[in-house]
């Protein structure tokens, strides 16, 4: 199944994402794609990701003129250097999810960013394939183009760390200068910051405004479903609370006296006790989380 570098294919991703490679070997839910002749070189793709296989038609390099064995004489022999040939960067392993979760952690502490934000990004850009690479060049986990990559001192795009520190960086960035407009950052990060000052907001891209949907909804739900945690959570310890306050309360002495004022002495702290259990719980209900919405998210921490 192998052919040569000229004749290589191109394998179109569910994502929409292609990865060009010399031949492949399926091997069940597994596609090996080797971008080596010699299999040296391979990423592991699921079966069921690959749409289709295309060959590519890019025109391959001109030939190398033979080098001459003798030098020119005006130059002695030692002169002759030969070019530095640019490399493409190594491919590492993909990241563990526990791994990945550490990555965005990190880079989100370091950046002052929502982990959960991090994640709905990387969701978006590259469905969390550390290996994605876009049909326009993008590159890694949060897609980054070589230029923006570059000026992030990112060197290895495919490289988990390196990729999602540059893309928080840049995010990051992005927020500062559109003063915390989550909407307006993201639709910098998908289109250009130069799109989203021609048009003064969101570009009127589908793709941009499905993209900038797409996240907002997503980690909306996330922040509801932390609020609703918490919620339950804090319902759950309440009568925890009271039960441990009933038990402080009967541990205490009473005497032994049984008349009407003593007893009518006793029977207010109860009274007191309930009321101050009433008013926490009307506490607790007055502040109980509502659903976020896109202008109320806080992408900082």
């Amino acid at each position: 199944m192998s052919g040569a570098a000229s004749a290589a294919d191109i394998a179109i991703l569910r994502n929409g994402f292609t990865i060009r490679h010399d031949h492949r070997i399926v091997m069940g839910e597994t596609t090996r794609l080797f971008t080596s002749t010699d299999d040296s070189s391979f990423i592991d793709e699921p079966t069921a990701e690959i749409t289709g296989i295309e060959k590519d038609l890019t025109p391959p390099p001109p030939p190398v003129a033979p080098r001459s064995s003798a030098a020119p004489a005006s130059f002695p022999a030692t002169a002759m250097a030969r070019p530095v040939m640019p490399t493409r960067p190594v491919v590492p392993p993909r990241p563990s999810p526990a791994d990945l979760n550490k990555v965005v952690n990190s880079a989100g502490e370091a950046y002052h960013l929502d982990p959960d934000l991090l994640n709905s990004v990387i969701h978006a850009e590259s469905g969390f394939n550390s290996r994605a690479v876009s049909p326009k060049g993008a590159r890694g986990l949060m897609q980054l183009m070589p230029s923006t990559a570059n000026n992030l001192g990112v060197s290895n795009p495919f490289d988990a760390q390196q990729n999602v520190g540059g893309g928080s960086r840049y995010l990051r960035e992005l927020l500062e200068r559109y003063n915390f407009d989550l909407v307006k950052a993201l639709a910098a990060y998908n289109a250009g910051p130069e799109r989203v000052e021609q048009y003064h907001g969101v570009p009127p891209y589908r793709e941009t405004r499905a993209y900038v949907a797409r996240i907002i909804k997503e980690y909306n739900r996330k922040i509801a479903e932390q609020e609703k945690a918490e919620a339950l959570a804090k319902k759950k310890a309440e009568p925890q609370a009271k039960t441990a306050a009933a038990k402080s309360a009967s541990a205490k002495p009473t005497t032994a006296k049984s008349s009407t004022a003593n007893a009518t002495t006793t029977a207010k702290p109860a009274t007191h006790a309930s009321s101050s259990a009433t008013a926490q719980k009307r506490a607790a209900n007055s502040t109980s989380p509502t659903p976020a919405s896109p202008s109320s998210v806080n992408a900082t921490r």
